[in-house]
């Protein structure tokens, strides 16, 4: 799996935050995603994938790896 965000859509909700904080994390000043790990460990990847599902702004995008 391969995570990638697009911090320009990102409305700074925090849905991913609260979803998996140990792959995304906020800027202090304006909350805007930060991707802490672009290629998760499996046992994180449905936290991922519910990440991505909940983000309003459709700001996070996954690739799944074959």
């Amino acid at each position: 799996m391969k995570v990638v965000v697009d911090e320009v859509k990102c409305t700074g909700a925090g849905q991913c935050v609260l979803a998996v904080e140990a792959v995304f994390d906020q800027r202090d000043d304006d909350g805007v995603v930060v991707l802490l790990d672009p290629a998760p460990r499996p046992e994180l990847h449905d936290a991922v994938r519910e990440a991505a599902m909940l983000c309003p702004a459709a700001a996070i995008r996954v690739e799944e790896e074959s």
